[in-house]
């Protein structure tokens, strides 16, 4: 279901950005907007991971520094059947983590000194399970391509407000005042569709993580134990220098916030998240 729900999203998202290109400038439009979606998907695919590896400032962890951590990893992915991803440790006292690459063969993990320390690793381990759950599902690239159509569309719509600023609007109204109406529409409501779009994308993603990280690790109250943890320490200290851009990669949403801000994250709340897992610890899921 959550498989058929990311179609139906990204069709959704790839159709808002050609009917916004069309609106601008006709067929012509259309085309050039669907080149530079598939152009900025491109860069993404082959170039995301080391873009937001460098953003957080990640580095490589040898197995000698970190026996068990890469004892975990390696374990986890013999039991998914998926070649080892590179380790990485970001330097920050936040607890969290994240997993990118565009394929299994391509994948790294990062984790934070914070969630060292603040998971026991058991928990540490679910937390993992959970990232490479997301690496097999090739949830990233599912991800990247959402964000940079949303991206894709958010500069549209600015082309959009700059036309009517400089001159669309008084064309427009000659003509009746239909195309400044649809202008409107283009510069105000498509970024917030996009960004809805791309939230519901993320969240359907991270329900099926949680379910597929906790079936491989068999230890669905300990994924639970870490997200609560987390959860926690985001909300007393977010992770210094996260990216809106970039928060969908993470565990847990590692920007703070409270009531209209939790409505537009691109992530469940962690509390359903907790009760779907301890629901499936009860059922012996």
């Amino acid at each position: 279901m959550n498989t058929l729900k990311t179609t139906v999203f990204l069709t959704l998202l790839t159709l808002l950005l050609v009917g916004i290109g069309q609106l601008l400038g006709g067929r012509q439009g259309m085309m050039m907007a669907f080149g530079f979606a598939l152009l900025m998907n491109g860069v993404s695919y082959w170039f995301s991971d080391k873009i937001v590896l460098a953003m957080y400032r990640a580095k490589p962890v040898s197995e000698s520094e970190l026996p068990e951590l890469h004892r975990i990893v390696r374990t986890l992915t013999q039991l998914a059947r998926m070649p080892m991803p590179k380790v990485y440790r970001i330097p920050s006292q936040t607890a969290n983590a994240f997993a990118t690459g565009r394929s299994p063969n391509h994948a790294a993990v990062a984790v934070t000194d914070g969630i060292l320390r603040a998971l026991s690793w058991e928990e540490l381990e679910g937390v993992l399970a959970h990232e490479l759950a997301h690496v097999r599902n090739r949830d990233i690239l599912t991800s990247t391509i959402a964000a940079t159509i949303a991206g894709a569309i958010y500069t549209l719509a600015n082309m959009a407000r700059w036309s009517m600023m400089w001159g669309g609007g008084r064309r427009d109204r000659n003509s009746g005042g239909l195309q400044l109406v649809m202008m409107l529409v283009v510069a105000i409501v498509a970024p917030i569709a996009a960004m809805l779009i791309q939230m519901a994308v993320s969240r359907a993603r991270e329900y099926e993580a949680d379910a597929s990280g906790a079936a491989l690790c068999h230890k669905p109250l300990a994924l639970a134990s870490a997200l609560r943890k987390i959860h926690l320490a985001a909300a007393v200290a977010p992770l210094a220098g996260a990216n809106p851009a970039t928060a969908h990669l993470f565990i847990v949403n590692p920007l703070t916030g409270g009531g209209l801000v939790n409505l537009f994250s691109t992530h469940p709340p962690v509390e359903r998240r907790i009760e779907i897992l301890e629901r499936m610890a009860r059922h012996g899921e």
